[in-house]
């Protein structure tokens, strides 16, 4: 029989291990209630924060009509009714207004809003009173919210509140370098030291807008002589402690960061080795809170696989050799998308190099997004703008063949709703902390799965990244969201999932491999990450964001 146990991490995100048949199974008396989920936050968490703002205008603002041949005056007679207004973002499209009305204690006054979006709600009062009344708007940007207090006499006063919705939008973005520390681009050409910081312009850089709210970068470690990990974080707030990209002696590692920029348009890249390295980060899209592109998931489908000829030619990627792949108009990618969410493999290569995707009738840019020796098997996320004919283009930086495959796991397009909430990550499991984590590494062909929506709700999507380490062989890992509800998981009903045909990260024995993860939540928020190898292995989940469509 096939045991599966509910815990909650020390990120207060329940989770739980599938097992598969014929494994030793864990003390049923360990297992703790099933009841013991947290429950979910009034908001999307600490984490969530920083990207609910307040916005305030005070009661003294409230304009009175004028009287005959008089200019309007503020209100500030104690008789005279006042509004004053307060928001605060909820969500991606979401606020909440709060109203402090003040009238005599025995008027009866009516408050009209005008969202700003073309939308009213109106609530009537006795006598002084705060109320708050929450609002979404259909599309993220900045509104004015207009509040007039109403009796029989006709309109008593108006206040006006300048508000900005906390979602973003995504905008493609030529694939670009924009740090190199080896000759210099961006930077001093130097290497970063051990424990060392270098700063990357996002705001303003190349045709960047200033407002930016969160990047998308390929972030290479190479040259490297010790272990260790960069960290990417906004420039001006504190360094967290999870990471995006480990490497070891001699390897050159790439990958996918999708982070926050902060006010002054700057991130932090950190190199957490024990010596120096060097640094490169290539954009590919941001985000801002216009609106642009929003983000559609899609369950993890395989459209390239050179090996068998599934969506191109079958056989080898010839060295110095491009392919191009249409995307648009297919497979539930609709015509107009503007980009695509892939996750690119590299296996078979006959020697070292490079992969290059691009956007399909252009001509490849000089980033990188896989890097791979010869006989490596290596994966990473790609967020890539598709050309005018919604194709993208695969060019084979090395000598000679090598073999490609593509999974996409989702698209942007402007009549998608999913806006993006970057925050400060968090991480949600480490099967290596016994504190957290009581059951050990996670076994092969076993699955975790965390039920994510119970800490952020409302979601479509989630930004994590995946840290694979202590591999005992090899094997890759698959992400992916699971058909069982939280109920079937309590009532002990729930059936074993089927994992997809796709992969997000690879590995061999002994080493530690990172890689983002753009997981949709299904249809009952909650996300499977399964061991498809045979040994037992380390998982290492950290969250940098949502895409919410509310």
């Amino acid at each position: 029989m096939r045991n599966r146990r509910l815990i909650v991490s020390a990120a207060v995100i329940a989770a739980g291990v599938g097992l598969v048949p014929g494994m030793a199974q864990a003390d049923e008396s360990a297992k703790p209630d099933a009841h013991g989920v947290s429950a979910p936050d009034a908001d999307l968490g600490k984490a969530a924060a920083s990207n609910f703002e307040t916005f305030t205008s005070a009661a003294e603002r409230t304009v009175r009509p004028a009287g005959k041949g008089k200019a309007q005056a503020q209100g500030t007679a104690a008789s005279e009714p006042t509004v004053g207004l307060s928001a605060k973002g909820t969500s991606a499209r979401g606020i909440s207004l709060a109203l402090a009305v003040s009238i005599d204690p025995d008027a009866q006054i009516s408050a009209y809003i005008e969202w700003g979006d073309g939308t009213t709600d109106v609530f009537d009062t006795y006598g002084p009173t705060n109320q708050t009344v929450a609002h979404s708007y259909a599309e993220i940007g900045a509104y004015t919210v207009k509040v007039t207090l109403k009796d029989a006499t006709g309109d008593r006063g108006t206040n006006t509140l300048a508000v900005v919705t906390p979602g973003s939008d995504f905008t493609p973005y030529a694939p670009t370098r924009l740090l190199d520390t080896r000759n210099g681009t961006g930077g001093p050409k130097a290497k970063v030291p051990a424990y060392g910081t270098t700063r990357v312009q996002i705001s303003g850089n190349g045709n960047i807008p200033a407002g930016v709210t969160a990047v998308v970068l390929n972030v290479t470690a190479t040259n490297t002589t010790s272990g260790g990990h960069v960290t990417v974080w906004p420039a001006g707030s504190e360094r967290p402690t999870t990471s995006n990209v480990n490497f070891a002696k001699g390897q050159t590692v790439p990958n996918l960061v999708i982070v926050p920029v902060d006010r002054n348009g700057f991130v932090n890249l950190y190199n957490g080795g024990w010596e120096s390295v060097d640094l490169i980060a290539d954009v590919t899209g941001y985000f801002t809170r216009t609106s642009s592109s929003g983000y559609t998931p899609l369950n993890p489908s395989r459209f390239v696989d050179t090996r068998n000829g599934t969506g191109t030619a079958q056989g080898k990627v010839g060295g110095q050799s491009t392919f191009g792949v249409k995307f648009t108009g297919r497979d539930g990618i609709p015509d107009g998308a503007t980009a695509v969410a892939l996750n690119v493999t590299v296996t078979n290569p006959r020697e070292d190099g490079h992969l290059t995707v691009f956007p399909g009738g252009g001509a490849a840019p000089t980033t990188s997004n896989v890097n791979f020796r010869a006989g490596q098997t290596v994966a990473n996320s790609v967020i890539v703008p598709v050309g005018p004919d919604g194709s993208v283009n695969f060019r084979n930086g090395s000598w000679n063949g090598t073999d490609v495959i593509v999974d996409v796991v989702g698209y942007y397009h402007a009549d998608s709703q999913g806006a993006y909430l970057p925050f400060l990550p968090e991480r949600l499991l480490d099967t290596r902390d016994s504190s957290d984590w009581a059951w050990g590494p996670l076994g092969g062909q076993g699955y975790i799965y965390m039920p994510l929506s119970t800490q952020y709700p409302a979601n479509t999507a989630y930004v994590l990244n995946t840290t694979v380490t202590n591999t005992r062989g090899e094997g890759y890992l698959t992400v992916s969201p699971d058909p069982n509800s939280l109920s079937a998981y309590k009532g002990g009903w729930d059936t074993w999932p089927t994992p997809p045909n796709s992969s997000n990260l690879n590995w061999k024995r002994n080493e530690t491999v990172p890689n983002l993860v753009q997981a949709g939540m299904g249809y009952n928020g909650i996300v499977d990450f399964w061991n498809r190898g045979w040994d037992d292995i380390d998982l290492v989940v950290d969250i940098f964001g949502v895409y919410q469509t509310n």
